[in-house]
């Protein structure tokens, strides 16, 4: 991993440049985009959720009401770093815990203590299940390091090493900006910009020459307030005009439905209409 920025070449003097491309990096988030574990992380948030709310049921007589993907995880957990989403979802249920400390034991009555619990539960699903990549992804990857682009991970999960291990994909990488980078440089999480800022940083490519590929809402927010050159939106989950409305340039299913070419035209035809 690359944790501080490469001096910035002439962004024109790339060997991307000289093949005719409009960008020179791609940053790709990685659940949903790169590996299907974005299901993974879906059950295992429901899970540590639906627990946690039999519990209050339980000690302080609250109503439970399930934790659900399409409403819940789509729109205060996914894409956020664990400990925002596991905030973010409490609050809108209108409890509010201690933040706790990161080495809360898993299931503590506290942010830091549900997030490890759920950390504890992704965990053993990937052991017992292991992970998928999109073999869409992993050929554009391949196609556009033949031209010269430089391709980085941006992710908000701090389980990025293993999860790349697993896949045998960490190689394709020229910097991972991860969980765990961003709670070392202090990063905010998307929807703010700073994992891509990064990842674009480390690879001496600026943001204006660099393309971002995002599944979820607040990631497309990320890249489109990032000043990117173009932000892909893959709409997994049925949720195309979402990710248009926050910023997608470009909103697909997969990768598979568009090219290099098609890519670079769109980034040719934003350069031109700013």
């Amino acid at each position: 991993m690359t944790f501080e920025p490469e001096a910035r070449p002439d962004p024109r003097s790339g060997f991307a440049a000289t093949r005719g491309m409009e960008f020179d990096a791609a940053l790709f988030d990685m659940d949903g985009v790169i590996t299907k574990t974005a299901s993974v992380h879906s059950t295992a948030w429901k899970r540590m959720f639906d627990e946690y709310l039999k519990f209050r049921t339980e000690r302080y007589g609250e109503r439970f009401r399930e934790f659900t993907h399409s409403v819940d995880y789509l729109t205060y957990v996914d894409g956020r770093p664990r400990n925002k989403g596991v905030e973010s979802f409490l609050g809108s249920r209108g409890i509010n815990l201690a933040f706790g400390t990161p080495d809360d034991p898993p299931g503590t009555e506290s942010i830091c203590g549900l997030g490890n619990r759920k950390n504890a539960i992704f965990n053993q699903i990937l052991e017992t299940e292991g992970v998928e990549v999109y073999n869409s992804t992993i050929a554009l990857i391949y196609e556009l390091r033949k031209l010269g682009v430089r391709i980085g991970l941006a992710t908000s999960s701090k389980n990025s090493a293993p999860i790349l291990r697993q896949t045998d994909t960490a190689g394709l990488f020229g910097t991972v900006v991860d969980g765990l980078v961003s709670e070392k440089l202090g990063l905010n999480g998307k929807p703010e910009p700073d994992i891509f800022n990064v990842a674009s940083a480390n690879l001496g490519v600026p943001n204006e020459r660099a393309i971002v590929l995002e599944d979820a809402v607040s990631g497309v927010r990320a890249g489109a307030k990032g000043g990117f050159a173009l932000v892909i939106g893959l709409a997994r989950e049925g949720n195309a005009a979402e990710l248009r409305e926050n910023g997608a340039d470009l909103v697909l299913s997969d990768l598979a439905e568009t090219s290099v070419e098609e890519i670079n035209q769109r980034v040719r035809s934003k350069r031109i209409d700013r």
